[in-house]
């Protein structure tokens, strides 16, 4: 699964002692990355996608029934990601995508502006990296995947090098679509029908990088919402 859900860490981090000033200063560097990569990140957004993978899993397991309380907080939580300052209105042919992450096959671009919701992300590690310091970006991205954002900060201040981290964006209308298509057929008893549905959610996602996103949502007073960037010549 591509998709990495997140849970939202403050942007300050403890320093590592370190022996030289100058490894320090880099390491504290590193660090203050690794929060900020967080920052603009949905935090009912990405708990509704931790919902909606585990509602898959269930459905993919035969635990129909299971499932029908994930896809129910999925939804309450996308309905209060869509109040929250962290989104932002934009067509889809600006946002730009991440070379790093091609879209889905199944991806349908939506053709009208729309609310996106910044609901998780994925560190990208470079070619040149050492093979230990690739593991260790590996390594922090499950523990994202699993929630544990705190372990991966941790994770990434070994790796002492410049990586990207990627940000997903849901379209909040058509997530909401496909997700209420899902939970409807869960409840109807039709797992292949919903597992179609969750899996739109899923290639629905556009992503980005986390300088598109802070451009788009940049850091403002009283968390008022930021209009949506422009998209560059």
């Amino acid at each position: 699964m591509r998709f990495i859900p997140l849970m939202a860490i403050a942007a300050s981090l403890a320093v590592t002692p370190v022996a030289s000033h100058a490894t320090s200063l880099h390491t504290h560097w590193e660090q203050y990355k690794a929060g900020r990569a967080f920052r603009h990140l949905s935090n009912d957004g990405q708990k509704a996608f931790g919902d909606i993978l585990k509602a898959r899993d269930l459905l993919a397991a035969g635990n129909t029934d299971a499932a029908i309380p994930a896809l129910y907080d999925a939804n309450k939580r996308l309905t209060a990601a869509g109040k929250a300052s962290t989104k932002f209105k934009a067509a889809e042919a600006s946002l730009q995508p991440a070379p790093q992450h091609a879209p889905a096959s199944g991806h349908v671009p939506a053709t009208t502006p729309t609310d996106w919701i910044p609901v998780g992300g994925e560190f990208i590690a470079s070619e040149t990296l050492a093979p230990e310091k690739k593991a260790a970006v590996a390594t922090a991205n499950k523990q994202l995947q699993a929630g544990d954002t705190q372990q991966a900060a941790q994770s990434m201040q070994v790796v002492g090098e410049d990586v990207d981290f990627i940000v997903a964006l849901a379209p909040l209308a058509q997530t909401q679509g496909a997700l209420n298509r899902a939970t409807v057929f869960t409840e109807g008893r039709q797992p292949k029908e919903a597992l179609d549905a969750l899996d739109q959610t899923l290639n629905n996602l556009v992503f980005v990088s986390q300088d598109f996103v802070e451009t788009a949502i940049p850091a403002t007073q009283g968390g008022k919402a930021a209009s949506a960037p422009k998209a560059q010549k």
